[in-house]
């Protein structure tokens, strides 16, 4: 079990109690109030929805009714220290307005101590005020248990909703970091896509640059060819008309 520093939330807790000195032996009684799943998660910024489960009725003798609803809606919570196991129970004394004035001066100076953003989704103030609203309903409940079981609904109704924004939330964060992922596969298919068409880009380029330097060199001997070949032809042609003019002239 992970320890849980006392004194640490806003809810106001009786002094702890030395409950057993080794954790592998409890007592039945230390069994009976170990931490459960709804207060471990009541610090968080986002509790877990509550367990199902029925609270004691309302009836029977006052204090013991008042420390037995307590229990179910803040259970004691347990911590070890040096081998020893510690329970500490939520306190049942009810709050005077000083207590009150106190707790909003700790609630603000915790939000500037621990620097909680004052707009938007913070973490550290949504603990810090689910730990207020705790120690407001046990305040509430040691006066009317009734009013506090009410505030207890509207409590955990609140956490139902905050833990159904925060599936759909990871939902939509899961969908949106798939489609990331599949975007970012397309890219890079896109970019291999693109260098291969590059690539080919390139080689056509250099084919026909080579067919262009081919049939400039090619051209130039065929102008060469068709040079000597018209200078033959002429050279003949000269010969020739030399050669008849001799025949024709009259002789002197």
């Amino acid at each position: 079990m992970s320890i849980i520093p006392p004194n640490q939330s806003l809810v106001k807790y009786d002094n702890p109690v030395l409950v057993s000195r080794n954790t592998d032996k409890k007592t039945p009684k230390s069994k009976a109030l170990k931490v459960t799943a709804q207060q471990s998660g009541e610090s968080g910024p986002v509790p877990s929805p509550p367990p199902k489960g029925k609270l004691p009725p309302v009836g029977g003798k006052p204090s013991e009714q008042t420390e037995e609803i307590l229990n179910s809606i803040l259970p004691p919570r347990e911590w070890t220290e040096s081998g020893q196991l510690w329970v500490q129970q939520v306190s049942s004394t009810p709050a005077t307005r000083l207590d009150v004035v106190n707790l909003q001066e700790e609630l603000d100076r915790r939000l500037q101590q621990r620097q909680a953003r004052e707009t938007g989704i913070c973490p550290v103030r949504r603990e810090l005020y689910s730990q207020i609203f705790d120690e407001l309903i046990r305040q509430v409940t040691i006066n009317c248990a009734e009013r506090g079981l009410l505030l207890l609904r509207v409590r955990d109704e609140i956490r139902m909703t905050i833990a159904a924004y925060q599936t759909l939330y990871e939902s939509s964060a899961l969908q949106a970091e798939q489609g990331k992922m599949d975007m970012k596969r397309e890219i890079d298919e896109l970019k291999q896509d693109k260098q291969e068409l590059e690539k080919q880009v390139n080689e056509l380029k250099a084919k026909c640059e080579q067919i262009e330097k081919r049939a400039a060199e090619q051209r130039q001997v065929d102008e060469k060819k068709h040079q000597d070949e018209l200078q033959f032809l002429k050279k003949t042609n000269q010969q020739l008309k030399n050669q008849l003019e001799g025949i024709i002239a009259p002789k002197k």
